[in-house]
């Protein structure tokens, strides 16, 4: 059965090799060296989209179109938003902000140079905009962002601000500045507040039950967002050796994602994130301002 809700997708464009799962054994000084996947993971999923009329949000890493902006082009020509995913794909509280503030405006504009359109969304490296690192709201909003999708209202060793707000909303940054902030999808089962917006978890969890907790979101009338990254539909990148936890959230089945995705493009509709946003009506101001976490 195919849900009639129209749900937030995103794409966050980076490749195997720049993930803080594997940044204990691949330095961003090694970077340049490795051969790149990320074009042709990326088209895979462009191609996805194309076959199911889906439009997605991409945040991509400043490195990234750096290195290929005709892949940015390509995605904005095929008709998805265009969003920031940072420049060098660092954990925030572990940057200063002025390391942090001349990243964010350099990915920002890189994007906007290649598009000839505005960016207005930002997502954080591994969502690390937490309660050590609300700063980076500030630069957000001076940078000229709309709105972040960086907070996951959960308890992680890695991020997550728990009990922050679970639905869209307009909060108010240190600063005291407007930013809309699109939380990732969460659900509550046993008194548990737990996250099913996609990526590792999409991959974790068997595809019935992401399935249940997308339709029970949607039973509420309520869109959930989903994200997934292009190397998450890649089998074949070479392995590196790190921890075995790091290993087992990487690489957990890498060889069904693309098929799970394919099946959860047939059975929910889906649209940007700037849509939704539009939809809920949090871009024209005159909603409630949420205190900052």
């Amino acid at each position: 059965m195919t849900s009639t809700i129209q749900n937030a997708i995103s794409i966050d464009v980076e490749d195997y090799f720049q993930v803080a799962a594997l940044a204990e054994s691949i330095k961003m000084s090694e970077w340049n060296s490795i051969s790149p996947r990320v074009e042709e993971n990326t088209h895979k999923i462009l191609d996805l989209f194309d076959k199911y009329h889906v439009r997605a949000t991409h945040f991509i890493l400043g490195w990234v179109a750096e290195r290929f902006p005709a892949l940015v082009k390509e995605i904005a020509n095929r008709g998805h938003e265009i969003a920031s995913h940072g420049y060098s794909h660092q954990l925030i509280y572990n940057q200063t902000q002025e390391v942090f503030r001349q990243e964010t405006n350099k990915s920002k504009n890189l994007l906007e140079d290649i598009t000839g359109q505005e960016v207005l969304g930002y997502r954080a490296a591994s969502y690390s905009i937490t309660k050590k690192s609300l700063w980076a709201l500030d630069i957000l909003a001076e940078a000229g962002f709309k709105y972040d999708s960086s907070i996951f209202p959960v308890y992680h060793d890695r991020y997550g601000i728990h009990g922050s707000p679970k639905e869209p909303h307009i909060l108010k940054t240190p600063n005291g500045q407007r930013l809309v902030e699109y939380p990732l999808s969460t659900y509550k089962i046993f008194g548990q507040t737990i996250p099913i917006a996609g990526g590792g978890y999409f991959r974790l969890y068997p595809f019935w039950l992401s399935r249940y907790f997308y339709r029970q979101v949607n039973k509420k009338q309520k869109p959930f967002v989903f994200y997934l990254h292009p190397w998450e539909v890649d089998p074949g990148q070479p392995k590196v050796d790190v921890s075995w936890f790091s290993k087992f959230r990487h690489y957990n089945n890498l060889d069904q994602c693309e098929h799970r995705l394919s099946k959860l493009l047939s059975e929910f509709k889906f649209t940007t994130m700037k849509d939704k946003l539009d939809d809920l009506g949090l871009f024209d101001g005159s909603q409630r301002i949420s205190t900052c976490y």
